[in-house]
């Protein structure tokens, strides 16, 4: 059963997914037949993970009920950071699935459920708290952050602006403190804020945050630098600065290229068609100006 289940891990990482799901389904039934729980559990949250990854969301949403309910049923409580971890995760499959009412409520017993366990964490004195305490503090501050994080990215798709701003923005401040303000997912937080302001019109604020992130990833070595490249690219081209969208937009490019992000590389065509089409059309507008 172990063996199945390094394979399985194996598989995924090598992108069989295929592979990797049928020996799940061996692990699973082998881990029902000689009554190991934790194996169980294991199966049902590696398999649900697997069909999330591969776009089957209801499949998905069973293991995941299925995997939580054999949790809770074992006795662990509804608020272990496990169980809340599966709950986001339904979260986020009920927000792509259009399932508001659901997605909010998921949301919510997510952030609620963390904040009132920080809350218990602050109210014992800092000489008393061991360090597995604090460790386990620094876990639930963490997955509030990835809690607001997607619910801001969902708030941002329904066009939730200034509830997708607050998220980012409180997101963002437990990044920063807990990993450190040169941290990947910290500089796309600030990315990802810095896109909000922008489709709120607010350039000026978007250009100095993504600038920031921007300068910190290139000191820092940032995998996805591409990422923020592309989106600086963006908000310079809403600004009207043509040249300069250009100019990162190409480095981007190069550099997404050479990563393999073919998404980020269609993203970076659109934008510099976007370009592309405004200097086409202040080319006519300036044309029908000099005509008159």
């Amino acid at each position: 059963m172990i063996l199945l289940l390094k394979k399985a891990k194996l598989s995924v990482s090598r992108g069989q997914l295929q592979a990797a799901s049928g020996l799940l389904h061996q692990a699973l039934v082998l881990a029902h037949q000689t009554h190991n729980q934790p194996a169980v559990l294991y199966s049902y949250s590696l398999m649900a993970n697997l069909a999330y990854v591969q776009g089957q969301l209801d499949h998905a949403e069973k293991l995941f009920k299925a995997a939580m309910s054999f949790m809770l049923s074992g006795g662990t409580p509804q608020d272990n950071n496990a169980v809340i971890e599966m709950s986001l995760k339904l979260a986020t499959i009920y927000a792509e699935q259009n399932k508001a009412e659901l997605a909010e409520h998921g949301f919510r017993f997510c952030s609620e459920s963390l904040e009132a366990k920080l809350q218990k964490h602050k109210e014992t004195a800092a000489e008393d708290q061991t360090e597995e305490q604090e460790a386990l503090r620094k876990e639930t501050r963490l997955l509030l952050g990835l809690c607001l994080d997607s619910r801001a990215r969902y708030r941002a798709a329904t066009l939730h602006l200034k509830q997708a701003e607050q998220d980012y923005q409180n997101a963002l401040d437990i990044c920063c403190q807990e990993q450190g303000d040169t941290h990947p997912q910290t500089l796309v937080l600030m990315s990802d804020l810095a896109t909000i302001l922008d489709l709120q019109g607010r350039h000026d604020e978007a250009l100095a945050l993504v600038q920031q992130a921007v300068d910190l990833s290139r000191s820092a070595g940032h995998p996805d630098q591409h990422v923020l490249l592309g989106n600086m690219a963006g908000i310079l081209l809403h600004t009207g600065r043509l040249e300069d969208s250009v100019r990162f937009y190409l480095e981007a490019l190069g550099l997404a290229l050479h990563a393999g992000d073919q998404e980020a590389v269609n993203q970076i065509h659109e934008g510099l068609q976007e370009v592309k089409n405004r200097r086409n059309q202040e080319r006519k507008e300036n044309e029908e100006a000099a005509q008159k």
